[in-house]
């Protein structure tokens, strides 16, 4: 009896030895094909994810270069694990093999593997403007060309800090801040089209500094739109001339512009610049002061009058 026994425990003690080294055979498989990369991996070499490509059209980029073996395994990972559908475009750099679970969760998180140029555009700057930053930051982007993608959104280009890889699109760069705009404006409340309060805003920006006297500005510009009186407002020479005209002359009144809101009733036909928050939080909710003109004095204060006859006086007190 005693004999049986032990042979049935040396039988059970093979199928438990066959089924953990089946389990870790499988196991190192799984392993292996997880987190080991091809043999002619590219290392030190940077791959472009481009903008708007599906879960599989990556799959293929990535295996064309050698980054991943098996399509279907990246497909199956990035699926599994990651959200397919807010993969991140740019391009990718690795410095060292990694397998299709680390390349997976790059390209799913936005981690670049590159240090990224660091590019601030400060509020109320022109799309010429911003521009002529980029070329000094991205070589690679002539000021032309990133003029020629954001053409249609000035005054929609949302200024603040931003990363960029080193590599970055001029079409990237505009989404992403187009992108940080609409984020923006979702939280403001208006009662106007839109369009009108970015117009306002761009004004506004290069009228005032300070988030009150921004309102105070927007309450006399509306009441001017209102009685139909012309804006008459100085920032849009800066525009028309792509220069700074914070006095202009006689001569740059009679300039046969739209953007002329000395000649041409109501809002001029578009944005002037690219507002911050505050512009356009401002246009949106403009304070009511019974004013009618303002001005900036030497003293760097705002100065207000109900009459042309008290913007006059003011003039003389704070401007001549």
């Amino acid at each position: 009896m005693i004999q049986k026994i032990i042979s049935f425990l040396l039988r059970i003690r093979r199928v438990y030895i066959g089924a953990g080294l089946l389990t870790v055979a499988i196991l190192v498989l799984i392993w292996g094909a997880v987190f080991d990369a091809p043999k002619n991996f590219p290392i030190g070499e940077t791959i472009n994810i481009p903008l708007g490509v599906t879960t599989e059209q990556i799959a293929d980029i990535l295996h064309d270069a050698n980054v991943i073996e098996s399509k279907k395994l990246y497909i199956g990972i990035t699926r599994g694990f990651f959200n397919s559908n807010k993969l991140k475009a740019g391009d990718y750099f690795f410095s060292n093999q990694v397998g299709p679970l680390i390349v997976a969760y790059r390209i799913a998180s936005g981690v670049h593997g590159v240090e990224p140029v660091t590019i601030t555009f400060a509020e109320g700057l022109t799309i010429r403007e911003m521009a002529e930053d980029i070329e000094a930051k991205f070589p690679h982007i002539s000021a032309e060309e990133f003029k020629k993608r954001a053409d249609s959104l000035e005054g929609y280009l949302f200024p603040d800090t931003y990363n960029f890889v080193p590599n970055v699109s001029a079409q990237t760069i505009v989404n992403t801040m187009h992108g940080e705009f609409q984020r923006q404006i979702k939280d403001i409340e208006f009662d106007k089209p839109l369009s009108d309060i970015v117009i306002m805003a761009s004004i506004l920006e290069r009228e005032a500094r300070q988030l009150e006297t921004k309102q105070k500005v927007a309450g006399i510009l509306w009441d001017r739109i209102d009685i139909g009186m012309a804006l008459q407002v100085d920032a849009v020479f800066g525009y028309i001339f792509e220069r700074e005209t914070f006095h202009p002359s006689l001569e740059d009144l009679e300039i046969d512009s739209p953007y002329n809101t000395y000649k041409y009733r109501g809002l001029p036909p578009g944005p002037i610049s690219n507002p911050g928050i505050d512009s356009l939080y401002a246009a949106a909710n403009p304070i009511e002061t019974g004013y009618l003109f303002y001005l900036t004095g030497n003293d760097g204060l705002m100065h207000y009058a109900q009459t042309f006859d008290g913007h006059r006086r003011n003039r003389a007190l704070y401007l001549d």
